[in-house]
């Protein structure tokens, strides 16, 4: 079976997302929508898909599945629309900034019996996978904690903050979804500070830069996620997880793996320059992935329930910069 995809938005992760779907075996990218024509042309150049109108790729039949790429306040409205025509939908995160639009969403997805898949990809890097994989295996005992390093090499332009939701609900969530995933079992509290230390225009839109916060279960297992908007190095990506009886890490990845030595010292090759690049990998599994569920019909790997809760943890950080404590997630859940 050949699924048939149409884009939704020709933008940045737009483009990570056709070029996924173009070199995925059983894929097809037959469609591309976006309002600025320019952008939609320069993927039917690459790819040779046709560009068409969302409602057109809404009623095609030759489209069997849609990746939505578009401003995250138009995601809710498409996914229903999406689900309801019964079309396949693999929507990047998050499905909206407010948890009772989101609750809203999922339960039309739930109604149509849907197909819905979260776009959270670093889930599908083959070395946090490799991470994952060997927690499971009981490599270093049960997980006690965990620190993910999540560092951009700069900013997004003011007009993408503007319309983000945010840090927290925008970059850090992420790692609020990573923290779950590794962590298998749920958060209870939620502890975070916020600064604006790289751009003072960033807090002019009411946002933050930089941030740390500390994820706390039930059993007391913790997890602390540490973000920057500015990385002067590259795009600093990085996991350990300590267990009772070990620990495991995954570093960063660089343009190669030569290193280089004079009088001055040992010279490394620079990080791979942002997730463009250092997730192309990611982006294609988690394609691959989304596919298995739609051809099997089995549930997604990342659902409409992680997006909710990763947006929960998000929300619950937010409330805890503005207050200055430990936030309980039943407080905004």
């Amino acid at each position: 079976m050949t699924v048939n995809f149409a884009i939704l938005g020709a933008g940045r992760i737009g483009q990570v997302h056709a070029r996924a779907v173009a070199s995925t075996p059983g894929a097809q990218l037959v469609a591309i929508a976006d309002p600025v024509v320019t952008a939609a042309q320069s993927l039917q150049a690459i790819y040779g898909c046709e560009i068409r109108s969302i409602d057109a790729i809404l009623a095609a039949s030759d489209v069997n599945a849609v990746v939505i790429c578009t401003p995250t306040d138009t995601h809710a409205d498409l996914i229903e629309r999406f689900c309801t025509a019964g079309k396949a939908v693999f929507c990047e995160k998050p499905v909206d900034l407010s948890l009772a639009r989101v609750a809203d969403c999922l339960k039309v997805v739930a109604a149509t019996k849907g197909t819905l898949m979260v776009g959270f990809n670093r889930r599908f890097d083959p070395d946090f996978m490799a991470v994952k994989a060997a927690i499971d295996a009981g490599r270093i005992g049960d997980v006690e904690m965990i620190t993910i390093t999540s560092r951009d090499p700069g900013a997004p332009p003011a007009e993408y903050i503007k319309r983000s939701g945010g840090m927290f609900r925008d970059m850090t969530i992420h790692d609020f979804d990573m923290a779950r995933w590794l962590l298998g079992e749920e958060v209870e509290t939620v502890l975070a500070a916020a600064s604006v230390l790289t751009d003072k225009e960033i807090g002019a839109l009411g946002d933050f830069d930089s941030a740390n916060v500390i994820l706390r279960t039930a059993n007391g297992k913790q997890a602390i996620i540490t973000n920057s908007r500015r990385a002067a190095y590259g795009y600093d990506q990085r996991i350990e997880v300590l267990g009772s009886k070990g620990m495991l890490a995954a570093q960063n990845q660089s343009e190669n793996r030569i290193t280089f030595a004079d009088a001055d010292g040992f010279h490394d090759a620079p990080l791979l320059n942002f997730f463009m690049t250092r997730y192309i990998a990611a982006y294609a599994n988690e394609i691959a992935s989304f596919i298995a569920s739609v051809e099997g019909g089995t549930p997604t790997a990342t659902t409409g329930h992680d997006g909710l809760m990763a947006l929960v943890l998000a929300e619950a950080a937010l409330k805890s910069v503005a207050e200055g404590r430990a936030v309980r997630l039943s407080e905004v859940n």
